[in-house]
């Protein structure tokens, strides 16, 4: 509308002054009596005199003030690692393509999601609580100091000024993933809170799956009780678009599972992160661009310092852990600067076992194989060696423990005989026989040095290490794209479903060669066949990188099984569970 205003003035004073000579020619200006004086009546159409500085004051004044460009322009910038094409329209980045990473097509992955971008906002736009202003200063065609293509280091400065309104974004790029920010906007001479912005999720999200994992990440200096960084996630469902987190935070901003986007301000201390979550409808099916439509939701983050003017860094990039190592934070009051490596999520409490795992596997691969596949499966055998003394020592327990069983029944029996005789209501016996009974197995296992706990024991030493490799194999990086005979993703899960067969066929093999010597075997024959179809159906859409490192591990154990059965105490083991099977076929418990 102020554009259309200053065109009906700009027309209106060409018209005038079009219309000068016409009236001087056309309309006669009255005569006067005398003819020696100049009469006043003469001046060429004194009316329209004082219309012309009137109109043409508050035009001057409006170009004094109006600084913007006259059309669109596309500035490219380039290093070894992206490609980013920015428009002075908005003074925002189009398109931010990552070159050492793709996409499912094998084109270089586009880290800026195309669909919630053109609505809500590209990357390096400014956030503002107004809305209008921030509609305004995204569509404004900014002064931009840059143009054509350029190669990193470079700067780029853009200026825009209209109706009050001044602003001026300036970018530093160089050989890494990180770009230096300043901005600041005023609004009649008074600075006002526009943060910069990356609004709206990452182009590698394809899939329910990846909008799902998608996070707002913090740190503010915490640690975890074992001395890790304590960083703050916020998952979708738990992020307020348009919400304000106050510092001090080191580094903050929006991530998915491979990718992430952090600022980084220099002063930690006056930061504010604003949270931003938007709905989005995409393709189910993305050949079919105008095909049935499923709802799903992005995240993004704003950062900026409250005291108006702003100046930050912003990483863009994979979530490789050296490369987030590199990357350090300004410090926190009173602590040593932190790199981003916390975006890696390695788990909240066994990431300090998962971290190491993940340098082992990585150090397999770089010293080795030069194959994650290859890696992993070293890894699982080496793993499943150093945990066999543990499966042993199970066993064991489980053995002992089934020799005592006989003696436990006959305990539970005879207190169990004077339960059922007491009167109803005599609760306080009842207890009390209940203890008496409990003191007497605990003897009994304490005389023949046996702890109940036994057999359980070296399993739940194990299953931490079991979960933290699980964490640390959908957590890195490296796995994505990574080949390994028919499978193309490490990350993704197995197209042919080859993996998740294998790991039911497997657990079926272990299952059928390990004795259960404290099972009922009618249980036993349940188990056989449930467990493994219920870890089929859990692993069939895991990614195939966690199946193959599972489908390795039953493989090795069947190994340690067999070596195990054609062994003295193996041979044991068969015979107690042969033993007791024959006795629950000839006297079936009535308990």
């Amino acid at each position: 509308m102020e554009r259309r205003l200053l065109l009906v003035f700009a027309l209106t004073f060409i018209v005038l002054l079009l219309a000068q000579p016409l009236l001087m020619k056309y309309i006669k200006p009255p005569q006067q009596p005398e003819t020696k004086p100049q009469p006043t009546a003469a001046q060429p159409t004194p009316a329209p005199a004082p219309v012309v500085p009137a109109v043409a004051a508050p035009a001057a004044r409006k170009t004094a003030v109006t600084r913007q460009a006259a059309a669109e322009q596309e500035t490219v910038i380039e290093n070894d690692l992206y490609r980013i094409v920015f428009s002075n329209r908005g003074a925002q980045a189009k398109s931010w393509v990552l070159k050492k990473y793709f996409d499912d097509q094998g084109r270089p992955l586009e880290l800026v999601h195309q669909a919630a971008a053109q609505l809500y906002g590209y990357p390096l736009s400014l956030w503002t609580y107004d809305e209008n202003l921030r509609k305004q200063l995204a569509s404004a065609l900014y002064v931009s100091s840059g143009g054509g293509t350029l190669t990193a280091p470079a700067n780029i400065t853009c200026e825009y000024s209209d109706a009050g309104i001044t602003v001026r974004k300036s970018f530093h790029f160089d050989h890494s993933y990180v770009v230096k920010i300043e901005t600041v906007v005023t609004q009649n001479g008074q600075p006002v809170r526009a943060f910069p912005a990356w609004p709206g999720g990452f182009g590698d999200q394809a899939t329910p799956a990846a909008y799902a994992v998608a996070t707002v990440d913090l740190y503010a200096g915490e640690t975890n009780w074992h001395g890790g960084e304590k960083v703050i996630r916020r998952a979708i469902k738990d992020i307020s678009g348009g919400a304000t987190l106050n510092g001090p935070f080191a580094w903050a901003g929006a991530a998915d599972q491979y990718f992430a986007a952090v600022f980084l301000p220099d002063d930690p201390k006056n930061a504010a992160l604003v949270t931003l979550r938007n709905a989005l409808e995409i393709p189910k099916d993305p050949s079919k661009p105008e095909g049935e439509k499923m709802r799903l939701e992005v995240v993004g983050a704003a950062v900026g310092n409250l005291g108006g003017a702003t100046t930050e860094r912003l990483f863009a990039g994979p979530k490789n852990l050296d490369v987030l190592q590199s990357v350090k934070a300004s410090p926190l009051p009173g602590q040593q600067p932190a790199d981003v490596g916390g975006l890696v999520d390695f788990g909240t409490y066994l990431g300090f076992i998962a971290k190491p795992l993940f340098l082992w596997l990585r150090w397999t691969y770089n010293h080795w194989v030069h194959n994650w596949g290859w890696s992993i499966i070293i890894l699982t055998i080496i793993i499943n060696i150093l945990v066999f003394p543990l499966r042993l020592t199970s066993m064991k327990s489980a053995l002992k423990m089934q020799k005592l069983q006989p003696q436990v029944n006959a305990i539970k029996s005879k207190y169990g005989t004077k339960i059922r005789n007491l009167k109803p209501g005599d609760r306080s016996t009842k207890m009390e026989l209940t203890q008496q009974q409990n003191a007497e197995i605990a003897a009994l296992f304490k005389r023949e040095g046996t702890n109940p706990m036994g057999g359980c024991i070296p399993m739940l030493i194990q299953f931490p290490f079991l979960v933290a490799f699980y964490s640390m194999l959908g957590s890195a990086i490296e796995l994505r794209q990574a080949h390994w005979f028919w499978l193309h993703d490490l990350s993704s899960p197995d197209p042919a479903h080859i993996l998740p067969i294998l790991i039911i066929v497997t657990t079926l093999a272990v299952q059928k060669m390990t004795p259960q010597a404290g099972m009922d075997p009618a249980q036993q024959k349940v188990m056989t066949l449930m467990m493994p179809v219920m870890l089929g159906v859990i692993s069939w859409n895991l990614s195939s990188g966690l199946c193959l490192y599972w489908v390795m591990g039953n493989l090795v154990s069947i190994i340690q099984q067999f070596w195990m059965n054609n062994t003295r105490f193996g041979q044991e083991m068969r015979a107690e569970a042969e033993k007791r099977a024959r006795k629950k076929g000839l006297a079936p418990s009535k308990t």
